[in-house]
């Protein structure tokens, strides 16, 4: 396996390069492995919502963070391409918080602010910048704002536009690679923040029924989608599904694959 310094770097140019970063979001060993044999897969991204899930636990921190870390430790170690965590709003110590986060192996991470004022969660970015800084890699900080997922259904869309611009520039400015704005699906949204932040610069999140392909994503200069909890559930609707055929007297899907 290489070494972190070199999946780092690896994973910083997985941003800046003009393709567009895919990341299929993983919670588990099984899933990591399957995901990593994938053709086209160049990292991995760990969903926090999807490991919580995995071992009972609502998402929003309430996984204990070792639980947590020892999910990543083993992903990490079952694959061989880079791995970036999502360790949510940092658990109370972001700069900590991370410093663990690059023990355990991974190389990148998802820091949200939560809305927090936005000196808070510059500071946050920075703690989280120092920490890769201080253990000799480029940590690929996904620094994300919550300014649509925060925001009532009525908001006028222009100005959460202008706030997730105003935010995500001053993550940049603190050292982040990328700033990531969930909940935003809307072609001229996602325009007008490639714009303000510069191409490779923004992240988001595939939503079904709702986002752009990836690939009109990739032509408007978005340097990384990625599937967030959407992944586990896609595995969790076949597994229904499979489920529902054989008790209604049928059998399990044909294309089924051995996998495991």
């Amino acid at each position: 396996m290489p070494d972190p310094a070199s999946r780092a770097r690896t994973l910083l140019d997985l941003h800046t390069a003009p393709e567009i970063l895919v990341l299929t979001n993983v919670w588990d060993v099984v899933s990591a492995r399957v995901v990593a044999a994938t053709d086209g897969v160049r990292a991995l991204a760990t969903a926090s919502h999807s490991i919580a899930a995995t071992f009972g636990y609502e998402d929003g921190e309430r996984i204990p963070l070792d639980l947590h870390l020892d999910m990543v430790a083993r992903i990490v170690e079952a694959v061989e391409l880079p791995v970036t965590m999502d360790f949510e709003a940092g658990y109370g110590d972001p700069g900590g918080t991370a410093r663990r986060v690059i023990e355990a192996g991974a190389v990148g991470g998802n820091l949200e602010d939560g809305m927090r004022p936005l000196d808070e969660a510059v500071a946050a970015v920075e703690a989280v910048v120092a920490a890769g800084r201080d253990a000799g890699i480029d940590f690929v900080l996904n620094a994300r704002t919550d300014a649509f997922l925060h925001a009532p259904a009525d908001a006028d869309r222009g100005r959460l536009v202008e706030e997730a611009i105003r935010r995500g520039r001053a993550f940049l400015a603190a050292g982040a690679p990328v700033v990531f704005v969930p909940g935003v699906v809307r072609r001229d949204e996602i325009a007008a923040l490639v714009g303000a932040l510069g191409p490779q610069r923004l992240s988001v999140i595939s939503v079904p029924r709702r986002s752009l392909p990836v690939r009109e994503l990739e032509e408007l200069g978005v340097a990384r989608v990625s599937t967030g909890p959407y992944t586990q559930r896609v595995a969790l609707t076949a597994l229904q599904d499979a489920v529902a055929a054989v008790v209604g007297g049928g059998s399990l899907p044909e294309n089924t694959r051995d996998l495991n």
